[in-house]
């Protein structure tokens, strides 16, 4: 496909208009340090090449008990060059913004896929994709965190950690603020040209006291999000609410009896589930891990390429979604570092293993799993996390959907009503899983016990264990879209050397049978 792309590619996650990148990137030399590599790499007879010039910027601020604990800036500035020459990848990156230095960054590229095509044996090929010419896409939110004085941003949050201590169970408190700006320019040798502007933001804040018998903390619930500063002023997350209910919510936590392990029925909140979903759907339908090319940091995946259509990952009602559109999620995007536009697809449907994430070689290698008028195609999941990095097949935001009726759909009440003995879980904490996604376990940040559908207070050392397939099987309800949330973090891992991504996982309030739970004191010897 060479022909110019009838749509700008920009969906409901952000904006096409050129007034909301920073004059500060438009600036730069990018175009001009473009044109010069992939004139060269045209010169040097390769097949593809592109050219990707990145401006990343990110703040840090901490407070802890009312005081400014630290607070740090950088900025990250480069380019790089990929090329596929004689069947094999090659790429190199610069940081000194001249048209000489981006000739010779392309020589380079083209050198180390000279180099690697004696090592190659399964020639690069790339899916087709239609031609962006010159589109520009912008995250969608109001307010750039960098245009707010650092002074007002401690003001916020000193203000937290002081609220949070008018608790009497709280004997430390800390509050912070991550946000980034990210702005990248893509061209390449088959004509398209991208230029786009993500902002990002993680707000929170942590409570902390100590009981007769365990030191123990309550955190915000509140998750990252593709948003702006706007979302510290105004939300949608309740902030004054959240502030204020957390103080108790720890001094119960830190009086509440211990768990008794067995298997319970459980109610499980997005701001926990999300978590779940990432390390057991998330990283297992990433094609690379299932095909076995990918092994480091995380594993591979038991989800593996012929069980496509037959694997019942979960129960009929599950159904799971990748999607770099969905407005303000961590990993939108408007053309991710293929060239690739932002897409939506199922993964699972009907509780049955249907889909997986793909970039453009590994869809070329793999024609059937997705197509565009009957072509391959990659559903857009390249990303690099630097410039000095080279793209590698990253996460989507992947989501569990809410129940299907148009109407308002199950409450998290209607689930807990639906529970003679079980446990709510809120918030997430820490997590474990094997390296082929299967076996794990996870905590959270409380945890209320279920009698009769009715909530009867909190208990702790939980942790819920299974593997995958038997989780979400168990998966008998999940409520409405009024309990559907955006859940993420701001450090998924992946590759050697590691690269951290962005990424988001929205989920309904969901509701699980006979789940093991464990007592995690029990377990530690304690």
């Amino acid at each position: 496909m060479t022909s110019p792309a009838s749509r700008p590619g920009v969906g409901p996650g952000g904006s096409g208009s050129s007034d909301r990148v920073d004059p500060s990137f438009l600036a730069l030399p990018y175009r001009a340090l473009g044109e010069a590599a992939l004139e060269r790499a045209r010169s040097l007879g390769v097949s593809h090449a592109d050219f990707r010039f990145e401006r990343i910027r990110e703040e840090d601020v901490v407070v802890r008990d009312g005081e400014l604990d630290g607070a740090s800036e950088s900025e990250t500035l480069g380019f790089a060059v990929r090329v596929v020459h004689r069947g094999a990848w090659g790429f190199a990156s610069g940081v000194s913004l001249t048209v000489d230095e981006a000739r010779r960054v392309t020589e380079a590229a083209v050198a180390v896929a000279e180099l690697s095509s004696a090592m190659t044996t399964t020639d690069v090929e790339l899916a087709p994709e239609p031609i962006y010419d010159d589109v520009v896409w912008a995250s969608a939110y109001e307010i750039d965190p960098f245009s707010v004085a650092r002074g007002e941003k401690v003001d916020v949050l000193v203000d937290w950690t002081e609220r949070l201590r008018r608790g009497a169970a709280v004997d430390h408190a800390r509050a912070f603020v991550h946000h980034v700006l990210e702005n990248k320019y893509y061209a390449d040798l088959a004509g398209t040209r991208t230029t786009q502007q993500r902002v990002r933001i993680m707000p929170g804040f942590e409570a902390m006291g100590a009981g007769a018998d365990v030191v123990d903390s309550m955190a915000s619930i509140a998750p990252p999000a593709g948003r702006g500063w706007e979302y510290v002023l105004a939300g949608p997350h309740d902030w004054d609410a959240e502030l204020e209910a957390v103080p108790e919510l720890l001094a119960e936590k830190l009086k509440a009896p211990s768990v008794e392990p067995g298997r319970y029925d459980l109610v499980i909140h997005p701001s926990n589930l999300w978590l779940t979903i990432h390390e057991s759907i998330g990283h297992a339908t990433e094609l690379d891990r299932a095909l076995g090319y990918e092994a480091n940091y995380a594993g591979t995946s038991f989800a593996t390429l012929d069980l496509l259509g037959t694997l019942q990952y979960g129960s009929p009602i599950m159904h799971v979604t990748g999607d770099r559109t969905i407005e303000h999620g961590l990993a939108t995007i408007g053309f991710d570092d293929d060239g690739v536009a932002g897409q939506q697809w199922d993964v699972v449907r009907d509780g049955v293993l249907v889909g997986y994430q793909l970039d453009r070689s590994m869809a070329a290698l793999h024609p059937d799993l997705h197509q565009l008028d009957g072509a391959p195609r990659s559903n857009g999941c390249s990303y690099a996390d630097s410039p000095g990095h080279i793209p590698i097949q990253r996460m989507a935001n992947i989501s569990l959907q809410p129940d299907p009726d148009p109407g308002p759909g199950p409450s998290t009440d209607d689930l807990i009503g639906q529970v003679e003995d079980g446990i709510l879980i809120v918030g997430d904490k820490s997590w474990s899983i094997d390296m082929q996604r299967y076996n794990f376990q996870f905590t959270g940040q409380r945890f209320q016990r279920i009698k009769g559908g009715e909530l009867v207070g909190q208990v702790r050392d939980v942790a819920y264990q299974a593997t995958t397939t038997e989780f979400w099987n168990s998966l008998d309800a999940v409520g409405g879209r009024q309990t559907w949330e955006l859940g993420g973090a701001f450090n998924c891992g992946k590759a050697q050397p590691g690269q951290v991504a962005a990424v988001s996982h929205g989920c309904p309030t969901s509701l699980f049978r006979g789940v093991r739970i464990l007592n995690t004191r029990q377990e530690g010897g304690l």
